[in-house]
């Protein structure tokens, strides 16, 4: 099991857990808008130390932004495993022809 899969069981194990209990479960509590705000906010503040080109901050939003991905997932109930099958499907397919088929 790598580290996004382990990860991902945590905050399985975390759903309907009391809000108080871990700062996932409260988030999950929520709901989907005030997951969706977190991952956004987390998405620009990795975008920003982007164009500021600091690795070190890129690295660490970048682990905020798969967090508060896979807490936006549980928060809609789309399991990790659906995403990774899409991802698995595009493999060896050129990104502007898949996109191109997706607007077809």
């Amino acid at each position: 099991m790598n580290t996004l899969e382990k990860l991902n069981a945590t905050i399985t194990s975390r759903k309907g857990a009391a809000p108080e209990s871990s700062y996932t479960a409260k988030l999950l509590s929520q709901g989907p808008e005030k997951c969706a705000k977190k991952f956004g906010e987390e998405a620009f503040e990795l975008a920003m130390a982007a164009v500021l080109n600091n690795k070190t901050n890129v690295t660490n939003e970048a682990a905020d932004v798969l967090y508060h991905l896979l807490v936006l997932l549980h928060s809609t109930d789309v399991p990790l495993a659906d995403v990774l099958a899409v991802l698995e499907k595009r493999e060896g397919t050129s990104g502007l022809v898949e996109k191109a088929n997706r607007n077809g």
